[in-house]
C-alpha cells in the first residue's frame, strides 16, 4: 500500500543524500588529484597548476616508474604479506570463531575462552614489550614479523561466532544425526553458509595488512625487506636533499612530486580492484555477523 511521505521525511531522505555525497567527494577527490599529479607535466606540477586534471599530459612519471626496482620489490613484499595473513588469519578466526558459536552446553570451556579473547582485545602489552617478544623469538627481518603478530582478531573472531550463530541449529544438528563429525560439518556446511562473513573478514585482512607501514619500519632491518607502504611512508616524508645541499633545488625536484604520486597511485590500485569483487558480501556480513549476541 502506497503511503505518502512526511515533510520530516523527505527533508531526511535529502539531507542523507547530499551528506553521503559530500562524503563520496572527500573521499574520491584526494585520489583524483593525486591521479592527475601523476600524468602531468613535470614544470605544471612543480608550479602547482594541478588541481584534479592533468596539465600537459605524460606518462613519464610511469616511465620512470618501471625502472624503480625498490618499488616493485616492496611491492612483491606486500603481495606475500597480504597472502600469507589471508590464510594464516582466517584459518585462527574459523578455528576459534567455531567453538565459541557453540552453548555453554556444547562446549563447556567456551566462558573461559570468550573472556580470554575479550581481555586480550582490551589490554595489550604495548609495542615494547611485543618488539621484544618478536626479537627474541628470531622473527626480527623476516616475513613472520608481519604476519603472525596480528594473526588472531578478536573483532573477526566475534563477527564469525554471532554469524554462526544466526545459522539454523536444525541444519547442523541434521548434519550430527547423519554421522558428521564437526570438522565436516564445519567444512562442508558451516563455511558454504557463511561466505558473506567470510568475504567480509578477506577483505579486513586484506586492507588492513595491504596499508599497514609502521610494523614495516620498526620489524624489519634492511629497507629491501620493506613492505610497499613502509616504501612509500620513507620516500613521501624524506628529507628534500635541496636542503642541505648547495644544488639547484629545481633540478632536484624537477620530477619528484609525480613519481611519488605515481607510485602512491599504484599502491592503491589493487585494493580497488578487489574491493568491487567483495563488496557485494560487505553489508551482509557485517549485518548478519553484529546483531547476534
Amino acid at each position: 500500500m502506497f503511503r505518502k511521505e512526511s515533510l520530516g521525511r523527505k527533508i531526511f531522505v535529502i539531507f542523507n543524500y547530499v551528506f553521503c555525497s559530500i562524503l563520496a567527494l572527500a573521499c574520491i577527490i584526494p585520489l583524483i588529484h593525486i591521479l592527475a599529479i601523476s600524468l602531468s607535466d613535470k614544470v605544471a606540477v612543480n608550479a602547482g597548476e594541478v588541481l584534479l586534471w592533468p596539465v600537459n599530459f605524460t606518462f613519464a612519471s610511469y616511465e620512470h616508474l618501471l625502472t624503480e626496482v625498490k618499488f616493485f620489490r616492496a611491492m612483491g613484499v606486500s603481495v606475500l604479506r597480504v597472502f600469507l595473513a589471508v590464510i594464516i588469519c582466517m584459518t585462527m578466526t574459523i578455528l576459534a570463531g567455531y567453538p565459541l558459536s557453540k552453548t555453554t552446553r556444547q562446549f563447556a570451556a567456551r566462558q573461559f575462552y570468550v573472556w580470554y579473547f575479550m581481555i586480550a582485545m582490551l589490554i595489550g602489552g604495548g609495542m615494547i614489550p611485543t618488539y621484544l617478544v618478536i626479537a627474541q623469538m628470531g622473527m626480527l627481518d623476516t616475513i613472520w614479523s608481519l604476519v603472525l603478530p596480528g594473526a588472531v582478531s578478536t573483532y573477526n573472531i566475534i563477527l564469525l561466532q554471532n554469524y554462526i550463530k544466526s545459522l539454523p541449529d536444525e541444519i547442523m544438528e541434521s548434519a550430527f544425526v547423519d554421522g558428521a563429525g564437526h570438522w565436516i560439518t564445519l567444512y562442508k556446511i558451516v563455511l558454504p553458509l557463511c561466505k558473506p562473513v567470510l568475504a567480509t573478514l578477506v577483505l579486513f585482512i586484506m586492507v588492513a595488512h595491504w596499508n599497514e607501514w609502521f610494523n614495516g619500519l620498526i620489524y624489519m632491518n634492511r629497507p629491501e625487506h620493506y613492505p610497499l607502504q613502509s616504501y612509500l611512508q620513507t620516500i613521501v616524508v624524506e628529507i628534500d636533499m635541496s636542503m642541505i645541499q648547495n644544488v639547484d633545488p629545481t633540478l632536484l625536484n624537477l620530477t619528484q612530486k609525480g613519481n611519488k604520486a605515481a607510485q602512491i597511485f599504484l599502491a592503491m590500485l589493487p585494493i580497488l580492484c578487489v574491493y568491487p569483487f567483495l563488496q557485494k558480501y560487505f553489508t551482509g556480513g557485517i549485518v548478519m555477523g553484529s546483531v547476534k549476541g
